[in-house]
């Protein structure tokens, strides 16, 4: 009996022992899983079911086309109001600028921050835009059942998994541009690339834009930045379309102070142009545009500028260079998710960027989560482990000693990508993250500190 009693207490101890030791191993895996995950082939059903091969994500607000004429008049009015009111807020505040200018860094124009103008809120637009944003279904309804439905019901639930220090704002507040302005000033980052639908067009979620961007560009200027644009994936976009954007984006903010040119290897001032989902177009149809002898060619115009594509798919590099593009951006903060945003490709895409005249743009961003609008895409996030998430995006950038890095982004809230000030927020349904123990700056001062380190090795890579 005691032999037994004794044996048994072994056995006991022994599985408390072994499964201890499992849990062990298990929270290291998913903690070195969160910093550097492994390779996800792009097949997965995640990945495939966010593409818009599959599922296009943006539309013309065709539904809404009718009231946006009839109220055609009332916006013009209150772009007019608006801008009115940043011309005065910016003339009270020049001093502050200037004192603001000795005591932060010079910007760099080789760190392109990417910027959303969608969110609104009662107070300027009437009612909550993008906040509010629904619960999207996954896309096998087996899988949608298990999780919730519905809409976010800002201001204490919205759509996102942070909490921004200035609350559910509106990016029509001059207020709230100027605010972000000063911290991407304080970032040091050089340049804006903004979001942008035509005139009249808009997300799915949102409402058309097109007549913030003279409000950006006034407050860009006033802190020294320069803006871009980012042309998202409206219905129908082809080489006529694209066309006449380009040409109405030059001819309406082409000669303002902060509109953004780059510097080519030639001496050639020319205007970029970031084209998301640029693979859901056939390269023949963009090489109708981007090549001298093609049939809508912008080339060797009053309109030629750089174009760069979104690299998903490895494949996505062939067809990039057929299309004519001049290079390549890989916008996702996930390592892993696709070939282009897994940091472990970036050495052999800049080498192929090389050998083809290509401009290689990594993209870095300081973490990722979406479950706030996508609650069963667990799979994707990305922990940002108190910053060293972000530090190792820099440090792969660096590594390929690229001409431009990207960063996903400054208030990307829906993807949790941001890096505009975010604070702890807790209520009755919600406690949202945020960024302890640092403080609400913490990603605008590691921007700025990988800013610095970018400028003293590109001085070293030049010499």
């Amino acid at each position: 009996i005691l032999n037994y009693d004794i044996m048994a207490r072994f056995r006991r101890r022994t599985c408390i022992i072994l499964l201890l030791f499992i849990l062990f191993i298990c929270s290291i895996m998913m903690a070195l899983k969160t910093l550097r995950p492994d390779r996800a082939g792009f097949g997965d059903p995640f990945g495939l079911g966010l593409l818009p091969e599959l599922q296009q994500r943006t539309v013309l607000l065709d539904s809404k086309q009718n009231s946006l004429n009839r109220a055609q008049g009332d916006t013009v009015t209150r772009a007019s109001n608006l801008h009115s009111i940043a011309v005065n807020t910016m003339k009270a505040s020049m001093s502050s600028v200037r004192k603001l200018e000795e005591e932060l860094s010079s910007p760099n124009y080789n760190f392109h921050i990417f910027y959303y103008t969608w969110y609104g809120n009662p107070q300027f637009d009437g009612k909550y835009i993008h906040w509010n944003h629904p619960l999207l279904p996954h896309w096998d309804p087996k899988i949608a059942n298990n999780y919730p439905k519905g809409r976010h019901n800002p201001p204490e639930d919205i759509g996102a998994n942070f909490y921004p220090e200035l609350g559910s704002y509106s990016s029509k507040d001059p207020t709230v541009i100027e605010a972000h302005m000063k911290q991407m000033r304080s970032a040091s980052t050089g340049v804006i690339v903004l979001s942008w639908y035509p005139p009249g067009m808009a997300d799915e979620n949102g409402e058309p834009t097109d007549d913030l961007v003279p409000i950006v560009l006034d407050y860009a200027h006033k802190y020294n930045l320069k803006v871009t644009f980012h042309i998202e994936p409206y219905k129908d976009r082809d080489d006529r379309s694209m066309y006449h954007n380009v040409k109405y984006i030059i001819d309406k903010y082409g000669s303002h102070s902060a509109f953004y040119r780059h510097k080519t290897s030639t001496g050639r001032l020319l205007p970029m142009f970031y084209v998301y989902d640029s693979y859901v177009t056939i390269p023949e149809i963009w090489a109708n545009l981007l090549t001298v002898s093609g049939s809508q060619s912008i080339r060797n115009t009053p309109y030629d500028a750089l174009f760069i594509a979104l690299l998903v798919e490895e494949r996505h590099k062939h067809d990039i260079h057929r299309s004519g593009f001049d290079g390549m951006y890989t916008y996702f903060a996930t390592n892993g998710f696709s070939y282009g945003s897994s940091h472990h490709n970036w050495a052999s895409l800049k080498a192929f960027c090389d050998s083809n005249n290509l401009m290689f743009i990594p993209s870095v961003g300081p973490g990722y989560i979406d479950t706030s609008i996508r609650p069963w895409n667990n799979h994707n996030t990305r922990n940002r482990v108190n910053g060293k998430y972000y530090e190792t995006a820099f440090s792969a950038a660096l590594l390929v000693r690229p001409e431009i890095i990207s960063i996903t982004s400054f208030n990307e809230w829906h993807e949790g990508t941001q890096i505009e000030k975010a604070v702890p927020k807790r209520t009755g349904q919600v406690v949202y993250l945020d960024y302890k123990p640092h403080k609400p700056n913490v990603y605008l001062e590691l921007t700025q500190k990988w800013s610095e380190k970018y400028r003293k090795e590109q001085e070293q890579w030049l010499m």
